[in-house]
């Protein structure tokens, strides 16, 4: 059986998406369930077709979907996921979708851009979504660009747990490679035991993409072991950079810690050649052997959502899952 039944009737499918088998088999454990069959497979144009492989109607489906590189591709697949869940009469589709698709083009920065993630919202609602669960949002504000529920989830518990477990911290900072993350470095901040802050200041041409430099750190980090945050790592460039500029300024050790691995080529060569003593993220995205070097710990969020999927199902609290902070 690929399905959970409550006293109330209420059954639980989970659905995922082909860019991520390994998160969604693991979410499956954890919830002591099984993916639903699904036929999917790509015509000789691209062209994606995909097909339930037994009856949703009245269920409650979470459709999960991975999107690393070509994200295009399973941001496709995941909306004509939704609009077949939508056609076979499921009860109630939400769309969990780790890394947010186009979390980056939350805004207009110049005249005649387009807000990019508040498209996917309007995408994820015409295609069915009822809610949408996703973790470590670019900026906390795409939440309001979707009209219905959204679970905004924090990978920070256990990439902050895991490194108080490696290092003292009475000498520790928390450092935000820009203005920008301040306050999720507070979070991380408290979770380190009232650690103290600083941050990269850096500036950035918004005519190019992937392209920051950072310029010079501002906060208490000589000798000091600095954990230096951020929501994701694309290229690796601005990290880099701030794992440098930590390091002069006299900081002894740098942990670099991310939730969405992207890795665009060079980054597994910048970070592994950064001299950060560790990069520490998550498994929201698959990060495959190529890209992987011998100082990155790869944690897994699979738990995470699976505590949140099943609260969301019978109808409990997500917030209570961090703390009352969600």
């Amino acid at each position: 059986m690929s399905e959970i039944v409550t006293n109330e009737n209420k059954k639980l499918v989970l659905a995922s998406g082909r860019a991520h088998p390994e998160l969604a088999e693991e979410i499956a454990e954890h919830l002591g369930t099984e993916l639903l069959p699904l036929d999917a497979y790509d015509f000789a144009n691209g062209e994606t077709y995909v097909r339930p492989g037994q009856s949703v109607r009245g269920k409650d489906v979470f459709v999960l979907q991975a999107h690393p590189a070509p994200m295009n591709n399973w941001v496709m697949e995941q909306l004509l996921l939704c609009d077949a869940m939508k056609r076979a009469s499921a009860r109630r589709i939400t769309v969990v979708s780790p890394f947010y698709p186009y979390a980056r083009q939350d805004k207009k920065g110049r005249g005649r851009e387009p807000i990019s993630a508040r498209m996917i919202s309007d995408l994820y609602l015409a295609t069915g979504a009822h809610r949408i669960m996703t973790m470590d949002l670019h900026t906390s504000q795409i939440q309001g660009f979707f009209d219905g529920p959204v679970d905004h989830l924090f990978a920070f518990p256990i990439l902050a747990d895991y490194i108080r477990g490696r290092v003292d911290v009475d000498n520790v900072t928390v450092v935000s490679p820009d203005t920008g993350r301040v306050r999720v470095a507070e979070q991380w901040a408290e979770r380190l035991g009232g650690a103290p802050l600083a941050f990269v200041h850096k500036s950035r041409d918004l005519t190019q993409p992937n392209k920051a430099e950072s310029k010079t750190v501002v906060g208490q980090v000589s000798g000091r072991t600095c954990v230096l945050i951020d929501d994701m790592i694309d290229t690796g460039g601005t990290i880099s950079g701030a794992v440098k500029i930590l390091k002069d300024a006299g900081a002894t050790e740098v942990i670099i810690a991310a939730t969405h691995a992207v890795f665009s080529d060079p980054a597994a060569e910048r970070l592994a050649n950064s001299g950060a003593s560790e990069v520490v993220v998550t498994n929201t995205l698959p990060i495959p052997q190529e890209k992987r070097f011998e100082n990155l710990t790869v944690l897994s969020v699979a738990p995470i959502l699976a505590n949140a999927i099943r609260e969301v199902f019978e109808d409990g609290s997500v917030t209570s899952l961090f703390d009352g902070n969600a």
